[in-house]
């Protein structure tokens, strides 16, 4: 399909511009090649010779209009109004735009690394000459197939729903950006439905039993210390082991953390308990490490399990429990959902709101609110 400008001398004299839609040929039953045209007036007129500055104005602001509606129809056809793919952009290898679109998530760590684990899939059930000439609805479904039914983990175990929920929906969102751009007629991921994403279990520790973990000796002290300070402040565990003594802020009236996220990029500034800093000790060089010697390893990660089970808690304990045990505890004691939301760092509510489910003491104390009725049955 092809877009120009075209012009056209009228039996009034002035010369009409119009838009010339060219969408090919044919041969017809004697042999004979019919081009195939379509022809939109655009009611702009032309002086055939301009002479003062109102008529060059005139004709300057007429072909002006027109441009305009050529670029506006050679735009929709790129983006497949026309139920055409551009000829060009439908020998794009698949592959290769899933990676245009993933570096664009360069700046932000997670979601980089959930696009470049999902690419690795894709790699293993598409084809690397594959073109967007080629993709139509039976292929998303063999790819859905594939994150279904066939793709594993590096253990060697089939995904969890969480993980074909997220790795399909990268997919599909490359999908939609395809048709977005020209590079197919129809967005094919709104033709197959997705996985459904699956609520995944939050360990937490309550009051008491974080408070029977501090009493109990850890074989690994810097491992108590930063597993108590993320309960109290929220952290993560990457961001407690990268953060560094100038991301520290010791004021006249509290203390505050000033901080970059290792998991959204994004800047966070952070008010802190006056024992979540005791914490911390003493000040030490900007650059030097709060939390020496922090690493992760299945070592650590067992002495968790055993530290808790040393304090009566039969809870399967990860590093993340404290993150989770900060955000019930906040909203145990009266912190509302959207402070909750800001200091834990979440870019949306509703992934806050999923502790506040967890939060039962509140729904037990409303259990008993309503007086007690004098009853005759």
């Amino acid at each position: 399909m092809k877009f120009s400008i075209k012009q056209k001398k009228s039996s009034e004299g002035k010369i009409s511009l119009y838009i010339e839609t060219y969408k090919g040929s044919y041969y017809d039953e004697d042999g004979k090649r019919k081009h195939i045209r379509e022809f939109e007036f655009l009611k702009r007129y032309l002086h055939e010779n301009p002479k003062t500055a109102k008529q060059k104005k005139e004709n300057k602001e007429a072909l002006e209009f027109a441009d305009q509606i050529l670029t506006m129809k050679k735009s929709d056809f790129n983006q497949g109004k026309y139920g055409l793919q551009n000829p060009y952009k439908k020998k794009k290898i698949f592959l290769d735009f899933f990676s245009e679109k993933m570096e664009e998530k360069i700046n932000s760590p997670k979601n980089y690394g959930n696009w470049s684990a999902t690419l690795v899939h894709l790699k293993r059930c598409i084809s690397p000459t594959l073109t967007f000439e080629e993709v139509d609805e039976a292929f998303v479904k063999r790819v859905r197939k594939y994150f279904d039914t066939e793709a594993k983990t590096k253990s060697d175990t089939l995904l969890a729903e969480n993980s074909k929920y997220s790795y399909f929906n990268k997919f599909k969102a490359t999908l939609r950006a395809a048709f977005d751009e020209g590079y197919t007629p129809f967005n094919y991921g709104t033709k197959i439905k997705s996985f459904e994403q699956q609520e995944s279990q939050r360990e937490y520790l309550t009051h008491d039993e974080l408070q029977n973990l501090a009493k109990i000796d850890c074989k690994y002290p810097i491992l108590k210390k930063a597993f108590i300070f993320s309960s109290l402040v929220g952290l993560r565990w990457i961001d407690i082991q990268t953060l560094i003594w100038s991301e520290v802020r010791d004021l006249e009236d509290g203390f505050k953390l000033h901080f970059q996220q290792e998991k959204t990029g994004g800047i966070q500034y952070l008010y802190i308990s006056e024992q979540a800093r005791s914490l911390l000790g003493k000040r030490r060089s900007p650059s030097d490490r709060v939390f020496v010697g922090l690493k992760y390893s299945a070592v650590y990660n067992t002495e968790l399990l055993r530290w808790g089970n040393r304090a009566g808690i039969t809870k399967h304990i990860t590093f993340h429990s404290a993150r989770h045990t900060n955000a019930v505890l906040l909203l145990e004691n009266g912190a509302d959902i959207y402070t909750v939301s800001k200091r834990l760092g979440h870019s949306e509510l509703r992934t806050t709101q999923i502790y506040a489910k967890m939060v039962d003491q509140k729904n037990k104390e409303a259990a008993n609110l309503i007086p007690t009725l004098n009853i005759n049955l």
